[in-house]
């Protein structure tokens, strides 16, 4: 398993350093002046998008079976509800509800506050963050046409007064389930390296680059890479920290 675990981080980091290169090879045609942006947009613009439903669609209706088991186990083991909504800032930074399964308790304190994310999330909770099944409801926000499949994960709304105009360039698009981001370190990486991975895709969206991540994605989370159940790194502590 160990060997396995190895051959598959050798060929990560093999995929993402002939994207950086790939990246660097189109900055150069881009001061040539041969930019691809009629195709980027074209992609961006409609394939994307017919692309985005067809998926969520279909994996909806494959995925029901598995989604009604979770939804089970989380209503008998946390209770109502199984599925929760958040806040969060999607294109142009337009908030909308994010769906996920429900991973933590609502315990509180003495105080009446809710206790530290580490202290309330639950068992079952911690293995459907390990294997991101918890993000599974999120087919129904790309089929609403709230996400994509592919993009920067979007931030909680009220982190947005953490970023400057430079990030916010990030909600030029659709936010993702997953994104270069997440590929390139997820919840080990620091929040300004997240927005620079972030920035990166927004300038260099193709066809391409969404199916390396789409694949990347996939093998991390058939071997849980890079997946923690709590976020350490958040935009919260990195706003705290003066890093704007």
């Amino acid at each position: 398993m160990t060997e396995i675990r190895h051959a598959v981080f050798l060929s990560l980091n093999i995929l993402l350093f002939a994207d950086s290169a790939k990246s660097r090879e189109s900055a150069r045609r881009e001061e040539d002046g041969q930019s691809p942006t009629r195709k980027m947009k074209l992609y961006k613009d409609c394939i994307k998008r017919l692309l985005d439903v067809a998926g969520s669609a279909l994996l909806i209706i494959l995925m029901s079976p598995v989604f009604a088991l979770i939804w089970a186990v989380v209503r008998v083991s946390m209770g109502s509800p199984a599925v929760i909504s958040q806040r969060r800032a999607g294109l142009r930074g337009k908030i909308f509800n994010l769906y996920k399964f429900r991973t933590m308790s609502f315990e509180r304190g003495s105080d009446g506050k809710l206790l530290p994310d580490e202290r309330r999330i639950t068992k079952v909770g911690a293995f459907l963050r390990k294997t991101s099944l918890d993000e599974i409801p999120q087919f129904f926000n790309v089929l609403k046409g709230d996400m994509s499949f592919i993009g920067p994960r979007p931030f909680l709304d009220y982190e947005l007064t953490a970023l400057d105009e430079k990030s916010m360039r990030r909600h030029d698009v659709l936010p993702g389930l997953s994104g270069l981001a997440q590929v390139s370190g997820r919840n080990e990486i620091t929040v300004d390296r997240k927005i620079a991975k972030d920035l990166e895709y927004v300038d260099k969206i193709s066809f391409a680059l969404d199916a390396k991540i789409f694949f990347l994605t996939l093998v991390k989370v058939v071997f849980c890479v890079d997946s923690t159940p709590i976020n350490k790194n958040t935009v919260e502590k990195y706003s705290k920290g003066g890093r704007r």
